[in-house]
């Protein structure tokens, strides 16, 4: 069969983290070799007078038969206590990644294919689409690897701001962590996770439910 495509799209979704409420954007957006996909969170309502700045991050990626194959990534942290800058190519004729982080050079070297922290969630999208995830990935997550042990959960209904939907739970947490995120990702809107829950150490700590969601031109 034809390998089946990302859908170009924009989402809007309701996040809580901790106590705090705010606002997940993201977006997927067709380039002449690819996609980029834009992701912003910011506070809101009373989060908002407690926090300053947003998470953004940006990744540039193509996308065939073999998967997701990132080729920039860039983060801009300014709502964290920890604020990061990072900038980074992937150069896979020369196999390695290299950029700044917070102003300071970084280079490692690639062994196999790699994904961003933004690239991760379109592999598994397009993983779905076309026969089903692997059981690992390779997390490049600003400047150390990270080996992501993933599992299918099952099926559900998920009630969300955007309407309720029959969706399958993929969930994946790094090797030595306590953190589990699993996305709850809906065939009809070509596997987009409706709902992302992130728990740690049993914990929830972040939920982002979606409100809103449209289909981009190609």
């Amino acid at each position: 069969m034809a390998e089946q495509p990302l859908t170009p799209h924009s989402a809007e979704y309701k996040v809580k983290i901790s106590v705090l409420s705010g606002r997940l954007t993201t977006e997927l957006r067709p380039l002449a070799n690819g996609y980029e996909a834009i992701h912003v969170i910011e506070p809101q309502g009373l989060a908002s007078m407690l926090k300053n700045g947003e998470i953004s991050e940006r990744s540039r990626f193509s996308a065939n038969d073999d998967g997701i194959r990132a080729s920039w990534y860039r983060s801009e942290d300014s709502l964290s206590s920890d604020e990061t800058r990072a900038e980074v190519t992937f150069d896979w004729s020369a196999s390695e990644i290299s950029g700044t982080v917070n102003d300071e050079d970084i280079q490692f070297a690639l062994d196999g294919i790699v994904h961003d922290r933004v690239a991760i969630q379109y592999q598994l999208m397009h993983d779905l689409l076309n026969g089903g995830p692997d059981e690992r990935y390779v997390l490049f997550d600003i400047d150390e690897f990270k080996t992501l042990i993933v599992r299918n959960v099952g099926e559900r209904t998920v009630s969300t701001p955007a309407g309720n939907f029959q969706a399958v739970g993929i969930q994946h947490q790094a090797e030595n962590s306590s953190r589990i995120t699993t996305l709850w990702c809906v065939e009809e809107l070509g596997y987009l996770p409706v709902l992302i829950e992130q728990h740690r150490k049993g914990k929830l700590r972040m939920r982002a439910e979606l409100s809103n969601y449209t289909e981009l031109a190609t």
